[in-house]
């Protein structure tokens, strides 16, 4: 995911009718979380993802009762449904470093810490990189920390591993590799785990959503279980099937194009599973997560 999460105050049009469905995005926390449930709204969303923190940062600020209860507020003034967190991308949890395995797992406790103060549905987590190219030893050291920190922070958060483009010695770029780590993972804590699909990584990383659709979710729940699937992430891509690049495109309008995401929108296994837009934002992030959303609607209405 690219870092996309700036300011922006714009109302929606008077006229204009919300609706509420699964569908959603990466929404800014500029001026404090607290703000991001108006701002889905503002693009007719019941849905959000968004920051607890700076993600570029290793500064991890607390959640106080007072901006808990005001986000308590807002979520519950502006009806949102789902809303969740996207870990920091300083956070490598697979590294092969103490020093570095340290410090993130000391940065994904407190922000599963900010998620369950704020009591939020879901945290998404990219497993990391194993940098000594020992990709079994990455998916030994992802699963401690995941389970360590499950284990310290109670609540109700469901931590989301997201599949990677599969670029270099990154963990996470294989529905092999995610069943690896939540194999690791114990009960009670495996039960508070899940998956994050992101259709642009995924087709990257060589699962064929263009031409082989069925064959990609057969396979995925045949390794993990379509009841481990939490969250998508529906982003078209720069890049070229296979590619193992990590770039993300307007809806319809990349690699991808239309038909796996009119696919997924009238797909009845996953009418209920929330999906999340981190299309790029430029410079008018509303009008484009409207545009975007408007596209993804239009491929289930349509039918």
């Amino acid at each position: 995911m690219t870092e996309h999460d700036r300011s922006s105050d714009v109302p929606a049009p008077a006229d204009a009718s919300p609706v509420l469905d699964e569908l959603g995005a990466h929404i800014s926390t500029a001026g404090g979380v607290e703000k991001a449930p108006a701002r889905a709204r503002d693009i007719g969303s019941v849905t959000l993802q968004l920051f607890t923190k700076q993600p570029n940062r290793w500064a991890e600020p607390l959640i106080d009762d007072a901006r808990a209860g005001t986000w308590a507020s807002e979520r519950a003034t502006r009806n949102i449904v789902t809303a969740g967190s996207h870990d920091s991308y300083l956070i490598n949890l697979s590294t092969p470093t103490d020093d570095l395995w340290d410090r993130s797992f000391a940065s994904f406790r407190a922000e599963l810490e900010r998620c369950a103060a704020l009591e939020l549905d879901f945290l998404v987590t990219h497993p990391g990189n194993a940098t000594d190219g020992d990709p079994d030893r990455g998916v030994a050291r992802n699963a401690e920390g995941v389970t360590r920190a499950l284990e310290e922070v109670p609540g109700s958060t469901r931590v989301l591993l997201e599949i990677t483009a599969g670029s270099g010695t990154s963990v996470g770029g294989s529905f092999e590799n995610l069943a690896a780590i939540l194999e690791r993972i114990p009960e009670p804590q495996r039960s508070r785990v899940g998956i994050c699909f992101d259709t642009c990584h995924a087709y990257s990383a060589g699962y064929d959503l263009v031409r082989d659709y069925e064959g990609v979710w057969s396979r995925f729940d045949d390794v993990l279980g379509l009841d481990r699937l939490g969250l998508f992430h529906l982003n078209d891509s720069q890049h070229p099937f296979d590619s193992r690049k990590d770039r993300h495109e307007h809806i319809g309008e990349g690699s991808l194009g239309e038909e796996p995401f009119r696919r997924i929108m009238t797909d009845e296994r996953f009418a209920r599973v929330p999906k999340v837009l981190e299309t790029p934002k430029g410079d008018d992030m509303v009008t484009l997560d409207r545009m975007n959303l408007a596209r993804l609607r239009s491929y289930r209405d349509s039918v």
